[in-house]
């Protein structure tokens, strides 16, 4: 799209003086009183301006709270896993077994297996945290989260997740686990993070996604064969914290 020109540059971007004031201001009409005002409307709150500064405060919060947690895994899965499913016990060990290797656990900070996993990381007397995020049915942290940071915006809270965490563990899980794993891949794939291990927990639950990549999307020239080296199947929690904490995570593309 072409830059606007002449009459048709909106009005804000125009030339126009700053710092002066109209005499005889009626009462009540100054920036003084408008800033006091208890009764203004919260409207300017959803304007693009006001936008900008809460999504910069998001990562300087995010950031802030981030920075000192040392190493860290990202553990994802549903919120709709229940205790007693098999896949709450394995958040649990993954949790645990992480938290004995000194390693903190990054979770959606959600129920179900992100509970799971806080919990196991928690019960291990390890770092448990949970990075929320503003939906319309989610249940706000779950008790088992040590240092929690919550989000209004995807984006801020996605690169928490990879900024701060030195590989992922993705238990069984819906649209949103999908979204962090394939987010997770292209990062890999394009070389924005480099050797950054991502295993993917229950070989019934994940080998048919990613037979169905290679048997469609590979076989059609959509993606390459060597993408699906990107992540590994494991079957038990054991395994999946072996490999996270293999010597290859960390390693990162060099910063220019």
């Amino acid at each position: 799209m072409s830059a606007p020109t002449g009459s048709n540059i909106p009005r804000r971007f125009k030339k126009q003086p700053y710092g002066g004031w109209k005499k005889d201001t009626p009462a009540g009409s100054t920036a003084d009183a408008r800033l006091l005002d208890t009764q203004r409307s919260s409207d300017f709150t959803h304007t693009d301006p006001w936008r900008v500064m809460r999504i910069q405060s998001e990562f300087v919060q995010g950031f802030d709270a981030l920075s000192d947690i040392g190493p860290a895994i990202s553990v994802f899965g549903s919120a709709r896993t229940k205790p007693e499913n098999p896949h709450y016990q394995s958040g649990v060990d993954v949790g645990r077994l992480l938290a004995e290797a000194g390693v903190a656990v990054i979770t959606g900070g959600g129920p179900g297996s992100m509970e799971a996993a806080n919990r196991g990381a928690s019960e291990a007397g390890g770092l448990s945290i949970g990075l929320g995020i503003e939906l319309p049915f989610e249940q706000g942290m779950n008790q088992w989260v040590g240092l929690g940071v919550d989000f209004r915006y995807f984006f801020a809270r996605k690169t928490m997740f990879v900024k701060y965490a030195q590989g992922f563990v993705v238990l069984p899980g819906g649209l949103g686990t999908l979204d962090e794993l394939f987010e997770a891949m292209v990062l890999v794939q394009t070389s924005k993070v480099t050797q950054f291990p991502i295993v993917l927990v229950d070989s019934a639950f994940w080998s048919p996604l990613l037979a169905w990549i290679k048997d469609t999307m590979v076989a059609e020239g959509l993606v390459s064969p060597g993408d699906l080296d990107i992540v590994q199947i494991v079957d038990t929690p054991e395994e999946a914290v072996a490999l996270v904490m293999s010597g290859k995570a960390g390693l990162r593309v060099a910063e220019g």
